[in-house]
């Protein structure tokens, strides 16, 4: 039971890694407030590459694709929040930390979920 769900949260951090590089990669490229860096591109490819070769290699567990995106949408919203708070210029980040909190309770009320459905899965 523990290797299932360990895998499951290696799925949901490739996620959460995934949304943070995609995001900084975009304000690397495209943003001139921040300084260009290679490492959000190649953070981006590896965890893009890691994700499909889980997903070609392993079956997800039930749930685990809507979690994944969660998770990708949290990495999307918290490096936009953080950017946003270091440089005040940029705008607001009110409404994204909102939603990033917002997002951390669902993740976290929906893994304890699968985790007690599989626990009653096991006991039967």
């Amino acid at each position: 039971m523990t290797e299932k769900v360990s895998k499951e949260y290696a799925t949901l951090l490739l996620a959460f890694i995934a949304g943070i590089s995609l995001n900084g990669s975009f304000n690397a490229l495209f943003d001139s407030v921040i300084a260009f860096s290679i490492f959000p591109l190649i953070a981006l490819g590896f965890s893009i590459y890691c994700l499909h070769q889980r997903y070609v290699t392993q079956p997800m567990p039930e749930g685990t694709p809507m979690l994944a995106f969660s998770c990708f949408l949290l990495g999307l919203f918290l490096y936009s929040a953080v950017i946003r708070a270091e440089y005040a210029g940029m705008g607001s980040n009110f409404l994204l930390t909102i939603i990033c909190v917002a997002l951390v309770f669902w993740i976290g009320y929906k893994l304890k979920i699968t985790t007690r459905h599989k626990a009653v899965k096991q006991m039967d």
